[in-house]
């Protein structure tokens, strides 16, 4: 396969510095050159997942993003892997993908004559949307175990459990397991 034209790779490239200068302006927006050439660094602020970083790779044929969305799953790991293939059937621009470690992502790829401000703005509107939106579902399937000890550990010291009140489901019909008697607690 043959590389794309220079000035399509030249245009996708000024699209993508507009766009990374124009979301730093954003309150929470903020960005830095990656490692391997042509790629940027960009992170977004949300609300369940507190920050989503993407890399924006510019290669010869198009442009790559990439999200990480949560590490390999404690448990519940085919459950948690049908959860995103579902999920992947009713997404538009990106898909869920899972590493060789286990760990989720979300990726996405446009042609380099597809790459405009516009359709990284709708790109990265979605990566982040997803991000955000399936964060408490993901944590809920694959670390069940994990968030239960820490809800047990917290308030048995009194603690605050309000950075885990989207996970009250998973404590409130079954009894708090002592973290001593799990084995890892």
């Amino acid at each position: 396969m043959t590389a794309a034209p220079d000035g399509d790779r030249a245009v996708a490239a000024r699209a993508v510095e507009t766009w990374v200068a124009e979301a730093c302006a954003a309150e929470g927006v903020t960005s830095a050159l990656g490692a391997r050439p042509g790629e940027y660094v960009v992170q977004l602020p949300g609300e369940h997942k507190l920050r989503t970083t993407v890399s924006l790779l510019l290669g010869d044929h198009g442009l790559s993003l990439s999200a990480f969305v949560v590490r390999h799953p404690d448990e519940n790991e085919a459950g948690l892997h049908r959860w995103l293939l579902r999920r992947n059937t009713k997404l538009r621009q990106v898909a869920f993908a899972v590493d060789g470690s286990g760990d989720v992502f979300l990726v996405g790829r446009l042609p380099l004559v597809g790459v405009t401000t516009h359709t990284l703005d709708d790109v990265m509107g979605e990566m982040l949307g997803v991000a955000d939106s399936s964060f408490d579902e993901l944590l809920s399937l694959g670390f069940a175990a994990s968030i239960r000890r820490e809800w047990a550990w917290r308030t048995s010291r009194g603690e605050s459990t309000s950075n885990l009140e989207a996970f009250r489901h998973l404590v409130r019909h079954e009894p708090v397991p002592d973290p001593r008697t799990i084995p890892g607690g």
